[in-house]
């Protein structure tokens, strides 16, 4: 289980026959097995990793400390749950240290997400604190280095 599920972590658009071939295993069971992990909620999506800056809509990405009370009976959870609601928020973690949440969002402008803090993040009652980072460069993602200038594809023309 774990070293298809790590294969798929790596690359989801690995078929099951490819995945079959790595793991010495039949195709069929493979499927089998990914259909039943995403059954289980064990895999809970997929997803590209886009190297935004070589686009023409690149977002800005920041990530958010929260400091939080958490609530009775429920601890961090439904404060957790009440931030990844919003559209923005791309990730929510609890965490050790001097801070209870991290929150990554995008936005379309520094301005954007700043007023996301401001307007929808800091009111809330259970919040003490916010403290917001704004992602400059991204150089690796989800496990992909992302500005790997050997592996840039521009074409170069020489005069």
């Amino acid at each position: 289980m774990k070293k298809l599920l790590q294969l798929l972590e790596k690359d989801a658009t690995l078929t099951a026959q490819q995945i079959a071939v790595m793991l010495d295993r039949d195709p069929q069971a493979v499927a089998a097995d990914i259909k039943e992990y995403e059954k289980k909620n064990i895999i809970v999506g997929y997803k590209t990793i886009i190297n935004w800056e070589k686009t023409e809509n690149e977002p800005v990405s920041a990530i958010i400390e929260l400091r939080v009370t958490p609530q009775r009976g429920e601890g961090f959870d439904e404060m957790a749950k009440r931030v990844y609601q919003y559209e923005e928020v791309s990730s929510v973690y609890l965490m050790s240290g001097g801070f209870d949440l991290a929150v990554i969002i995008e936005g379309k402008s520094m301005k954007e997400v700043a007023l996301f803090v401001a307007e929808k993040l800091a009111p809330m009652d259970q919040v003490i604190s916010t403290a917001t980072h704004f992602v400059l460069k991204k150089y690796k993602v989800d496990g992909v280095i992302i500005n790997d200038k050997s592996k840039d594809t521009r074409e170069v023309i020489s005069l």
